[in-house]
């Protein structure tokens, strides 16, 4: 399923491979995964939790 999906990786994600997620966005679905292990296990949301999500994650404090 993952090489007919177009995957992109985070803005903040650096290159010295760290933490690293890709998102890939589908009609109804959107999927992350691990941008360090493209094979591996990979999560499903629908698009209103995912921009819930983001919404959060922008606003949290670290």
């Amino acid at each position: 399923m993952s090489a007919e999906l177009a995957w992109v990786k985070s803005s903040y994600s650096g290159n010295e491979g760290g933490n690293c997620v890709e998102v890939a966005e589908t009609p109804g679905v959107v999927h992350v995964r691990d941008s360090k292990d493209k094979s591996g296990p990979q999560l499903a949301f629908e698009p209103a939790a995912w921009e819930a999500f983001v919404t959060f994650a922008a606003t949290a404090e670290v």
